[in-house]
């Protein structure tokens, strides 16, 4: 008869598609802050350290999911919650310089979540294919640069900035998507078997019954 083992296989966070995404954004926030973000400013620091604990704790969490699943729950939530605040910090860079947030339905944007970037190198191919004129596999994407709302065609030293943080907002809505269905998948099985206490009592319970 198969039994439950009292520490279970965990960690694998690698294979996360969540964590990939979060480990993009990580890398691309960075490249972001050393071209874009004043040295000096608090901004370039915290968008830095909130991208990391996005990927850190995605990390953690699965790591700890050995023998905590409160404490997998807990840190998989503040991944989750740093790279909202991450998402903040890129519309705010957008705002302050006048530069527009694509929507959702943007064909740039949707161009870049269906080319799963693995890499910071990935996203940066997009964004020179988007400054081009060209976006996916189909060539033209029918958009100019600059505001939809003006029709005005933005200048070529706030195209990629504006670029790459559109492609980093999009990344981070995926990247937050995957963790809350983890975060719930983890809630679900927490509620069906219980975390590492339960474990240890029914270890228990079977030897002390056989």
């Amino acid at each position: 008869m198969m039994t439950e083992p009292l520490i279970p296989k965990h960690g694998g966070y690698r294979n996360l598609k969540s964590f990939q995404v979060a480990e993009v954004v990580y890398d691309l926030t960075v490249r972001f802050c050393e071209k874009y973000i004043d040295r000096f400013s608090r901004t370039r620091d915290q968008m830095v350290q909130a991208a990391r604990s996005g990927r850190q704790n995605s990390a953690e969490g699965s790591m700890a999911s050995a023998t905590s699943k409160k404490t997998e729950l807990k840190l998989t939530g503040v991944a989750k919650a740093s790279l909202e605040e991450l998402r903040l910090d890129y519309e705010d860079y957008l705002r302050q310089h006048n530069l527009p947030i694509r929507d959702r339905n943007d064909p740039r944007r949707v161009a870049l979540i269906g080319a799963r970037p693995a890499s910071a190198d990935d996203v940066a191919t997009w964004a020179v294919a988007v400054k081009s004129g060209h976006c996916g596999p189909h060539g033209q994407d029918g958009h100019a640069l600059g505001s939809a709302s003006t029709g005005s065609t933005m200048s070529t030293e706030s195209a990629f900035p504006e670029i790459a943080a559109n492609g980093a907002l999009a990344l981070i809505a995926v990247s937050t998507s995957l963790l809350d269905r983890r975060m719930k998948a983890q809630a679900r099985a927490f509620e069906e078997d219980g975390g590492f206490t339960e474990r240890l009592y029914r270890t228990r319970t079977r030897r002390r019954n056989t």
